[in-house]
């Protein structure tokens, strides 16, 4: 591994030859993908634990809405806790604490106990995305750490497009105890992996241990460019969350499609944003960080425009109005979010670990929002225009948060 001048005392655990650790990725691939896929497993259950529990299915629905506001809480805690007492112990933990919560769940006959066992199920989980992408600022560069970033992150866009499928047939074929049973299994399973392979990667403190970890994280949460990667990286990923909040009321109440066809309209635009993963991989260490950090903005810009634009056409080109210009939003979601990542890790590297988990929490706080805001905004509308407006200002405030960063006023350096 090649020693960074801003990093005390690195652990030379994996070399940084400039291959790629495809061992370490598909570890890391996985513990991203399981807070994920944990979420929407048991969104096909939802509608049967109503009737079992006997219960609103408003209620049960926390099951899903609070296990976003515990996987957005669960970072804040997670992140710094990897920057004080390491990567290694706390993943393990982390997915211990998700494999039991998930066969304690199994045990539940009441939303209130399920609803609980949810929520440490989140908190486990989300160990594997605050924790993953600040080992890999560990062992990389600020570009080449976008690179292997922007790889990791196309599990983000697989596992949600797979995991009602096998909940649903979960569900189906055995009951909602099954979805749980297979979550625990799929945490045990890293927490096995992470116990065999995983290397302890957190850079060695400097003399003064702990007054150095408390002297790190007040400077990573007062660097202005810090703020700007954060912002980025939260609002270049908000029209994902735009998309999912407003989307199914405009594919499927105002344009009369099925809900198996807006299904079907998701995948280009999770296939957008894996081509921009792709981009990252291929091109951030060439021209680094913020470059692709302004053309991924570029790209979200002009596509948000579009999508306003092709309104008007709607009853002519149908949902190809729609599904065209928030692909390609995802190919500038998919470019410019492992380089703000990046960005924002690097910013302190011996708290990366801090600043993943503020930008994670950052990041789903305000995806919530603007799902919550979207479907508020459709709700009475009579054209997808209050959708593409809305995509339209989160793009702009993306590149209101690029300015920031590159502000004369902002140190380059931390």
């Amino acid at each position: 591994m090649k020693a960074s001048s801003d990093q005390p005392g690195p652990r030379p655990v994996i070399p940084d030859d400039g291959r790629t650790p495809w061992r370490l990725l598909a570890l890391l691939m996985t513990m991203t993908a399981i807070s994920s896929m944990s979420l929407n497993l048991l969104v096909p259950a939802v509608p049967r634990l109503a009737v079992v529990m006997q219960t609103h299915p408003d209620v049960i629905q926390l099951t899903v809405s609070l296990y976003v506001f515990g996987l957005a809480l669960a970072q804040l805690i997670t992140g710094p806790l990897s920057d004080r007492f390491g990567r290694r112990p706390v993943i393990i933990g982390g997915f211990a604490l998700a494999t039991l919560a998930s066969l304690a769940a199994i045990a539940m006959w009441s939303a209130a106990g399920l609803i609980i066992m949810r929520l440490l199920q989140a908190l486990g989980a989300a160990t594997g995305v605050a924790i993953g992408r600040a080992i890999i600022r560990d062992l990389f560069g600020r570009e080449r750490a976008a690179q292997m970033i922007g790889l990791v992150a196309s599990a983000m866009a697989i596992a949600p497009m797979v995991a009602p499928l096998i909940g649903g047939i979960l569900d189906t074929l055995f009951g909602w105890q099954a979805i749980f049973l297979f979550a625990a299994a799929a945490s045990f399973l890293v927490l096995v992996w992470a116990a065999m392979m995983l290397p302890e990667t957190r850079p060695r403190q400097a003399p003064g241990a702990e007054g150095g970890f408390r002297a790190n994280v007040g400077i990573v949460l007062s660097s202005p460019r810090f703020l700007g990667y954060t912002l980025s990286a939260a609002f270049g990923s908000a029209n994902f969350f735009v998309f999912v909040g407003a989307g199914p009321h405009v594919v499927i109440t105002m344009m009369k499609h099925s809900s198996a066809e807006y299904g079907l309209w998701f995948l280009p635009f999770a296939g957008g944003f894996v081509v921009g993963n792709m981009i990252t991989s291929r091109l951030s260490m060439r021209y680094g960080v913020d470059r692709m950090l302004w053309w991924g903005n570029v790209i979200e810009v002009v596509s948000a425009v579009l999508g306003v634009a092709l309104v008007p056409f709607v009853d002519t080109l149908g949902l190809v109005a729609i599904i065209l210009p928030s692909s390609l939003i995802a190919i500038g979601n998919g470019i410019l979010l492992p380089n703000a990542i990046a960005g924002a890790v690097s910013i302190r590297p011996q708290a990366a670990g801090t600043a993943s988990g503020v930008l994670g929490c950052t990041q789903m706080l305000l995806g919530a929002a603007m799902a919550q805001l979207a479907g508020i905004l459709v709700a009475d509308a009579s054209t997808p225009m209050p959708m593409a407006l809305q995509m339209l200002a989160v793009a702009a405030g993306c590149l209101a948060a690029f300015l920031l960063l590159r502000s004369p006023r902002a140190p380059r350096k931390a």
